[in-house]
C-alpha cells in the first residue's frame, strides 16, 4: 500500500515534534536553565568595554579610599611621635619610589602604527603586517635608553613608571599598572634632553624602530619640552609567583 502525499506529510509529523522534543530537552539539560549564547559572551567589544568600565570604577573607588588613607596617616603622625618619626624617616624615599609629582625640562618620544595608507602599500608589497606595529620591545629600547641617558621620571601614556612597573604588550596593547593602552605611544621622561637624545641615537634596539619606521612608515617623534609626570597611584606591593601547594 502507497501513501498519498498528504497521508505521508501527516505521518511525519509526529516523528518531527519527536525529534524536535529530544532537542529541546538536550539544550534545556546542557544549559541548567541558563542561555546557551547569552548576549554578553557572543559580542567580544562589549565585553571588553564593560570590564574597562568597571576597573575605571574600581580605579576611583581605590583612589578615593587612597586619599582617606594619607588624611587618616597625616592625622595620626600629628598625635603621635613614633608615627611622625617614620613618616619624616619614609619622607626622602617617596621621590625616588615615583610617590611624589615631578615637572621639569626633558623629552617627549612617541611610536605609532603605521598609518593606513602605508599599511596599505606595504600589505600589497607583501610585508610582514608584524613590521607594521609598535611591538613590546621597541617601547622596551625606548624606555631603557631614556633610564640610561639620566632620566629621573618617566610616564609611558601618562601612567608614572616606577621600579616595578613590567612593559607588556599583547598585540599591539600596551598593558601597564592594570590599565590597557592602544597606540600612539606617548613616552614622556624628565631629566638632561641632550644626553637621552643620544642614549636613544646609540640604542640598538631604537635603530632598528627608527629604520622600520622610514621603511614601513610607523611613526617615531623626539621632541624636547617640559614635562609634567603625576605622582604613581597604584599599590607599591611586590607581587610575585608562590609554589601552589
Amino acid at each position: 500500500m502507497q501513501l498519498r502525499p498528504r497521508q505521508a506529510w501527516r505521518a511525519l509529523v509526529p516523528v518531527v515534534c519527536l525529534v524536535a522534543g529530544f532537542g529541546f530537552a538536550a539544550s534545556a539539560h546542557d544549559s541548567r536553565g541558563t542561555d546557551l549564547r547569552p548576549p554578553g559572551t557572543t559580542n567580544l567589544t562589549d565585553l571588553v568595554t564593560s570590564a574597562e568600565a568597571r576597573v575605571r570604577g574600581l580605579d576611583a573607588q581605590y583612589a578615593g579610599l587612597r586619599r582617606q588613607v594619607t588624611a587618616a596617616t597625616r592625622l595620626a603622625g600629628r598625635g603621635d611621635g613614633a608615627v611622625a618619626r617614620l613618616q619624616a624617616k619614609a619622607a626622602p624615599l617617596r621621590g625616588p619610589g615615583g610617590l611624589t609629582a615631578l615637572h621639569g625640562p626633558g623629552l617627549i618620544v612617541v611610536l605609532d602604527d603605521a598609518g593606513p595608507s602605508a599599511a596599505a602599500a606595504a600589505t600589497a608589497a607583501g610585508v610582514d603586517p608584524n613590521q607594521l606595529v609598535v611591538h613590546q620591545s621597541d617601547l622596551q629600547a625606548v624606555v631603557n635608553a631614556l633610564w640610561a641617558g639620566g632620566a629621573e621620571a618617566m610616564t609611558i601614556a601618562g601612567q608614572r613608571v616606577i621600579a616595578t612597573s613590567a612593559v607588556r604588550c599583547v598585540g599591539n596593547t600596551l598593558l601597564l599598572n592594570g590599565e590597557v593602552f592602544s597606540p600612539p605611544f606617548r613616552v614622556a621622561a624628565i631629566g638632561p634632553s641632550r644626553t637621552m637624545t643620544s642614549a636613544l641615537d646609540q640604542s640598538p634596539g631604537v635603530k632598528l624602530f627608527q629604520q622600520a619606521a622610514g621603511y614601513y612608515g610607523l611613526g617615531f617623534t623626539v621632541e624636547p619640552t617640559d614635562v609634567a609626570v603625576p605622582a604613581y597611584a597604584g599599590s607599591i606591593t611586590l607581587q610575585y609567583a608562590r609554589e601552589a601547594k
